[in-house]
């Protein structure tokens, strides 16, 4: 594999997509629970999800190096565009190139959803930008943690549910599983940021774990494990036998450990950690899925 070729891989740093997967996988277990899943719009849900993170990705890269936030040899993930694999003008183009083909795709989601859907598109797109880009980005002013919690989590959720059930009667369920989601994927910046955070601090970027640290941003990032599971068990437990909850059990025992690594490691050490999470969270959202399908509404 070519040196660039490499430099783009990692870009779009691919152990962090399953967050992306895990929203529509979710969704597509809450239409099944309501006996509406149509792998047509529910494939296209995930097409435009993991798109618009690799586009967010993109710009995150090329608008730290702009702004001087980036140096070589900063911890974490290697940045193409700073260590000079990759020139700014081509992951700028990247970026603007591979929004459009993603806004060209969730348009198509207006057959099932609507042309209101356009609206929710742009929102997205546009955030995919602020969280880097901007007079005032995201990432930089502590409210990383939120969005993603939003566009990670209660968004794809919610519309991949809508666009196949054609109703919001669905929200009861699909709403407090869409938080526990964005709960779980929150943990996976924090982790990201975790680990940068003596890098961020230098450049001025101040995230949620520069502002409060990170003996406050571990403890949020336990809580917020707990927080999901216990939503996604108390919106489910009613309707299922209880030795579906034995994943729920799993779940929390994995995040127990995770915590006690992301507390205890430091820097470089906690890449495999920031993987884990992101997995953990995907594994989570397959078991919802398989739970909310097996035991759909007759």
């Amino acid at each position: 594999m070519g040196k660039k070729t490499k430099a783009w891989i990692e870009a779009m740093r691919l152990r962090t997509l399953p967050v992306s997967v895990a929203g529509v996988v979710a969704g597509g277990g809450c239409a099944a629970y309501f006996n509406s899943f149509r792998p047509v719009p529910f494939l296209i849900c995930m097409l435009f999800a993991v798109m618009a993170q690799i586009v967010s990705n993109f710009a995150n890269e090329y608008f730290d190096f702009r702004n001087g936030l980036d140096h070589k040899g900063r911890e974490g993930f290697r940045r193409g565009v700073t260590e000079g694999d990759i020139s700014p003008n081509a992951m700028l183009r990247a970026t603007i190139c591979l929004l459009l083909a993603a806004c060209a795709v969730g348009c198509t989601l207006i057959i099932w959803g609507g042309w209101w859907l356009i609206a929710v598109g742009l929102a997205i797109a546009i955030f995919a930008l602020a969280y880097s880009a901007g007079p005032w980005p995201l990432s930089h002013h502590g409210l990383g943690d939120i969005a993603v919690v939003v566009f990670f989590g209660i968004v794809p959720v919610m519309l991949t549910t809508y666009v196949q059930t054609g109703s919001w009667d669905m929200w009861k369920l699909a709403l407090p599983i869409s938080v526990a989601i964005g709960l779980m994927g929150s943990n996976v910046l924090i982790v990201n940021n975790y680990r940068d955070a003596d890098d961020d601090c230098a450049v001025g970027k101040r995230t949620t774990v520069v502002i409060l640290g990170r003996k406050t941003m571990g403890a949020v990032y336990f809580a917020n494990g707990i927080i999901a599971v216990v939503l996604a068990v108390f919106v489910t437990i009613a309707n299922v036998p209880l030795i579906w909850q034995a994943g729920a059990l799993l779940y929390a025992n994995l995040h127990y450990m995770l915590w006690v690594k992301l507390t205890h490691l430091k820097g470089a050490q906690l890449n495999p950690v920031l993987g884990q999470t992101a997995m953990l969270l995907f594994g989570f959202s397959l078991w919802l899925t398989l739970l909310l399908s097996v035991n759909h509404l007759q």
